[in-house]
């Protein structure tokens, strides 16, 4: 495949700045050619869990993933091409992503290792292609078909594409604004690697939201931006815009600081309502949602207000090995502890009834399960959220001067310039910019 070229001179041109980085791809080869009785199963999840909120069913099938390792015998055939690699000769300077190495990396790097991980995945039920997942490579054809054939389970392998690297140009993010717009073309957007990111999901999160916008400017409306507290979409972008990046950005959820509000089991809640105010969620699917945080709070309060027998709760704590109770209180209370989980709370009649009566699923117990057990920790992470947005309230002017600003240090004075906050809130997370400079920010803002 031949490269685009052309696009990157004539930005450049305009006065944005590029840089490049790299990645690589494993060998896809035919399932049927491999040995699975020597590898290890991985099989999926004993309940697996649905991406959809709607009433879609849940998978009942599922087809397993396996594991081998390369061996001493594997690198050393390996080695034979370094010096014709180019992610390792040389050839590209680049940099990739820091958790995905290739394989002629981890040998490297990790010379100690007498062998490494390779998962064997299957890339889906209607078709044999496999994906080898460990062994990213930029190697000869040669030598990756002699390496791989010496690996437990792939004897007999057959290659339908060899692993291969590309390197690519992007753009350094701090070049754009929240709506993913540039900052040099009024509505030109920037979505996906061009912003520096590596994987799917960043890059269709970050179309998602250019869309939006997109669509949103040419309808004259104001640009739609998340917070960091409110969806992972927000840490990412935000990271971008006010940080940059120099290696390819990958979304993980250490990068946000609320990791306890953004949970999996809330996405709807957290995201429905704004889905369905820019027309992209259905009212089917609001009210499915509202449903779903109706019967949760409901349950919750039903824990608040029932008091338990001694005798029965007892029974319950002998079986977790939990200290038992003296005397009759709320179940809240004891549904609080670490070990007492919802399938325990079930044994209780009342409980049970309630379930029954109210007709709740799993998603709505495993909600209402949720909000007790950590009910101190997300409001704590709500209130440092909150305290968070009354800086994220104060705007900055588009047009601001910092070099009028004498009290704030040089690297802060180059970064605000650069860079161009909208908020005070987003100014505190560059780097470079400290606390002191965000003080003399505010006074001079008059707060």
């Amino acid at each position: 495949e031949r490269s685009a070229t052309g696009i990157t001179e004539q930005l450049t041109e305009i006065g944005f700045d590029s840089g490049r980085m790299k990645t690589g791809t494993p060998p896809r080869v035919d399932g049927r050619s491999l040995d699975y009785s020597l590898m290890i199963p991985q099989p999926g999840d004993e309940f697996p869990e649905k991406f959809s909120y709607l009433d879609t069913a849940v998978l009942k099938t599922q087809r397993d993933c396996h594991m081998t390792h390369t061996s001493k015998e594997v690198h050393e055939l390996l080695k034979e091409g370094f010096d014709r690699s180019p992610m390792f000769n040389g050839r590209i300077k680049s940099i990739g992503p820091r958790y995905c190495p290739s394989i002629e990396d981890k040998i490297h790097r990790f010379a100690d290792k007498e062998s490494h991980q390779i998962f064997v995945e299957p890339e889906g039920w209607d078709t044999v292609e496999v994906y080898v997942n460990g062994f990213s490579t930029s190697l000869p054809e040669d030598i990756q078909y002699k390496a791989l054939k010496s690996v437990k389970g792939f004897e007999n392998v057959k290659f339908f594409r060899p692993g291969y690297a590309i390197e690519y140009d992007y753009f350094p993010p701090t070049q754009l604004k929240h709506s993913l717009e540039t900052k040099i073309i009024e509505n030109l957007y920037f979505a996906g690697q061009i912003n520096g990111t590596t994987g799917y999901e960043e890059a269709a999160s970050q179309g998602l939201m250019a869309g939006i916008n997109a669509h949103l400017k040419i309808n004259e409306l104001p640009p739609f931006t998340l917070k960091r507290d409110e969806a992972y979409i927000g840490v990412l972008i935000d990271d971008l815009i006010t940080k940059g990046t120099e290696e390819p950005y990958r979304m993980f959820t250490s990068r946000a600081e609320y990791r306890t509000l953004l949970r999996q089991d809330n996405a709807d809640l957290r995201l429905t309502p704004k889905g369905y105010a820019l027309g992209l969620a259905s009212e089917e699917r609001l009210r499915s949602m509202e449903e779903k945080e109706r019967k949760s709070n409901e349950f919750i309060d039903f824990f608040r207000s029932t008091s338990f027998n001694p005798d029965d709760m007892n029974s319950i704590l002998q079986e977790v090995d939990s200290s038992p109770v003296k005397q009759a209180d709320k179940m809240y209370k004891v549904f609080s502890r670490p070990r007492v989980r919802m399938d325990h709370m079930l044994q209780l009649k009342e409980v049970a009834d309630y379930v029954k009566y109210n007709e709740l699923n799993r998603e709505v117990m495993e909600q209402a399960e949720i909000q007790v057990k950590y009910s101190g920790y997300i409001e704590k992470e709500k209130n440092n959220a909150d305290k968070l947005q009354r800086l994220e309230n104060i705007k900055i002017p588009d047009s601001f001067d910092y070099s009028r600003l004498k009290s704030l240090s040089w690297e802060a004075r180059e970064k605000l310039q650069e860079i161009r906050p909208v908020t005070i809130s987003q100014a505190s997370r560059i780097s470079g910019v400290s606390p002191s400079d965000i003080s003399v920010l505010l006074v001079f803002l008059g707060r």
